[in-house]
Parts: C-alpha cells; sequence; structure tokens
C-alpha cells in the first residue's frame, strides 16, 4: 500500500492543484484527505469542485464543521467567508463527511485526535506556545486504535510518531496554509517556514512504512493576492511567508 495524505487545504486551490500534479508522479494506490478542506478566504468552492469528483477518502475537520454552523449562526471570519462563498451542494459534500475514516485494516484517519476535532494528536499547548506533545500524551491519543498508520492533520505541522505497538502517527502538514496564530487552550503560532505545499506519502513495508514529507513549490503569489483582495492580509503574509 502505498497512499498520499493531504490534509489542511482551506481552500487554496493553487497549493492543492500542485500537489496533485505531484502526486500523480508518485503511483500511489490512494489519496486520502484529513479535513479542513474550505474555510479560509481564497477559493473555496472552486477547491471543493475539484475535489468532490475525485471520491477520495475524506474526512471533515473542525473547520469544514464550523463552516456548516454558519447556517444558523455567524462564525468567524475565515468560516463564515467560506460559508457564503459556497453553495448547498458544497454544504451537502462536507455534511456527508464523517469525523474519522479506517480506510484499511491498518489505516486509520482522524483530525485532530479520535476523540476531538480541536485538539491536536502531535503537539502540546501551554503558556509557553506549542511543541511536539510528550509520548504520554500521544499514547493516550492513540488509546484504542490498533491500526499501524495512524493519520492526523489540524495543527498543520508535518510530523511522524512513533508509538507502542509499532504504530506510527503522521501529520502530512498542510497544504494551503503554512502559517497561523490560536489562542485556544492558550496563544500559539504555528509556523513552518516557507511557503511550500505539505503533503506526505507513506508505503507499506511489511509490519512498518516508510514516510517521505514533501514540500511542493506554487504559485503562492495568487493566493497572497486573494487573501489581500478579500481582506485578509494575516492570511496573505502566513501564505507568502510561512511565518507569523
Amino acid at each position: 500500500m502505498r497512499i498520499a495524505i493531504l490534509s489542511d487545504i482551506h481552500g487554496n486551490i493553487w497549493a492543492l492543484e500542485a500537489v496533485l500534479a505531484d502526486v500523480k508522479k508518485q503511483r500511489v494506490d490512494v489519496i486520502a484527505n484529513a479535513g479542513d478542506i474550505l474555510s479560509g478566504p481564497l477559493e473555496p468552492a472552486a477547491t471543493a469542485d475539484l475535489l468532490m469528483p475525485l471520491g477520495l477518502p475524506t474526512i471533515r475537520g473542525n473547520h469544514d464543521r464550523q463552516l456548516l454552523a454558519c447556517e444558523h449562526e455567524c462564525g468567524d471570519a475565515s468560516d463564515q467567508f467560506a460559508f457564503k462563498n459556497t453553495r448547498t451542494v458544497h454544504h451537502d459534500w462536507l455534511r456527508s463527511l464523517p469525523a474519522s475514516l479506517e480506510i484499511s485494516s491498518d489505516i486509520y484517519m482522524c483530525h485532530g485526535t479520535p476523540a476531538s476535532d480541536l485538539v491536536y494528536f502531535l503537539e502540546g499547548v501551554d503558556e509557553h506556545g506549542a511543541r511536539l506533545a510528550n509520548s504520554a500524551s500521544v499514547e493516550e491519543h492513540a488509546k484504542g486504535i490498533s491500526h499501524s498508520l495512524i493519520i492526523c492533520g489540524h495543527s498543520h505541522k508535518p510530523r511522524t510518531y512513533a508509538i507502542s505497538g509499532y504504530r506510527i502517527v503522521v501529520n502530512p502538514g498542510s497544504v494551503g496554509l503554512q502559517a497561523y496564530d490560536d489562542d485556544q487552550p492558550f496563544y500559539h503560532v504555528i509556523e513552518n517556514g516557507s511557503p511550500h505545499a505539505r503533503y506526505a506519502i507513506c508505503e507499506q513495508a511489511g509490519n512498518s512504512w516508510h514516510v517521505s514529507h514533501r514540500c511542493i513549490h506554487y504559485a503562492f503569489e495568487e493566493a497572497v493576492a486573494t487573501a489581500k483582495r478579500n481582506g485578509r492580509e494575516d492570511w496573505a503574509g502566513w501564505i507568502e511567508t510561512g511565518r507569523t
């Protein structure tokens, strides 16, 4: 099994197109999408229109859930923009996505953790910021998941983390947004340091996995211009530099 893992596209159609073009060269068996697909001040409808016909194994992330909630009350700026700039067919697609997915007997996928789409699997956050989680925390999140490959997203931080039972947890990083800040549960920033789109390829080798984290150049200037045009200078900077 050779699987390409995408996550946290956030409506960045230019990054997504570049990643899919690179994936096409990698001779993978399946492409999986770990959520947070459309939210952001970019091109949510075009992103959905590209992905929906592909029928990829896909789960919803916290921002997909929050986008749908905008039908009933105003959400944050990124979710609200994506809700207003997508159509019912896109909302129905998001609504149909599961919160987690068993892709095979060896592969399990969630967005944050199996228990919550708002909690980082591989990062800890406290008053000092975000950093690599300790092993006890990661083991607790993975409790009850016997699959040898556990896929997560949410933090936008590419990581491969080995845990007990010859299992690994892989976060492919973000296709579409390489930096951001957040104030929950404490203020912290995530930075990958460049605009490159991120994804991962995992190849099964007996009872283990080879993991390749890939960084893909794309026409990020178009994404930057779109973010600025839609009034989001913060996103423009995050996309352009991969830093806050």
